[in-house]
């Protein structure tokens, strides 16, 4: 039995997110489908990163699954691609050791969020980007960011639904980047909560339209209590572009 690692991208607009639900389109299933066919019928189990919710894009999730077909390594990323639909893709296959895991080994993750600032609504960029047609102090946003680098605790900063308990996680960098009506925002850490990275968007969005004051960031995330924080920005910003080990 030998394990694989594959990278793979997809466009999230018609996915009812990454994790198999009953009678509902999914990454993992289309995924897991796919090579159910390459093993004439067998069940083959994919894990995952992390889940990604509905809408949400990956340039560079990662999986791990187990075969004991011999197929040539370079055959693996033609033969699962040729049975995937066109919106999910197969970039990268190699052959890891056994005890390789997808999601417990992260080192760290990095995800990107697009806002399109134009006033007029491009029809075009619905599905990859958050549509903001009002004015941002980006002075005022690269203050906020300094608040969140570093080690804290992000209860104010997740979903009430995060089952975890452990909400310490370490921001390592935040980049703020406008160009061309564009603007993106760009994380790096050591992990990230159920929602964390739409809650910071959507908070940092505030603090640019003068809702929210720089310095009340250290503050919200003193309190450990989502009430306190910003909006949470929609899915379709958002994208898992890659993911450390």
């Amino acid at each position: 039995m030998q394990r694989y690692k594959c990278k793979v991208t997809y466009d999230g607009s018609q996915f009812s997110g990454y994790q198999v639900q009953p009678e509902k389109r999914t990454v993992q299933r289309d995924i897991e489908l796919a090579l159910q066919k390459i093993h004439k019928g067998e069940k083959v189990k994919i894990s995952a990163s992390g889940r990604t919710d509905a809408g949400v894009h990956a340039k560079g999730q990662i999986i791990h699954f187990d075969s004991s077909l011999q197929i040539p390594l370079e055959k693996w990323k033609v033969a699962i691609n040729s049975l995937l639909p066109d919106d999910v893709a197969i970039i990268d296959v190699e052959k890891v050791a056994s005890d390789f895991h997808a999601r417990f080994d992260t080192t760290g993750k990095e995800y990107r969020y697009y806002v399109h600032l134009s006033k007029t609504r491009d029809p075009f960029k619905r599905s990859y980007a958050y549509h903001y047609p009002y004015p941002l102090d980006f002075i005022s946003m690269k203050e906020a960011i300094k608040f969140f680098i570093g080690i804290h605790d992000f209860t104010s900063f997740c979903s009430a639904r995060t089952e975890v308990e452990d909400r310490v996680r370490e921001i390592k960098e935040i980049e703020l980047i406008e160009e061309d009506g564009m603007l993106l925002f760009r994380f790096v850490g050591n992990g990230f909560l159920y929602n964390m990275v739409r809650i910071m968007v959507g908070t940092l969005l505030q603090v640019g339209s003068g809702d929210i004051e720089p310095y009340s960031i250290k503050e919200i995330i003193e309190k450990k209590d989502r009430k306190y924080a910003g909006k949470t920005a929609p899915p379709q910003g958002l994208y898992l572009w890659e993911v450390f080990y």
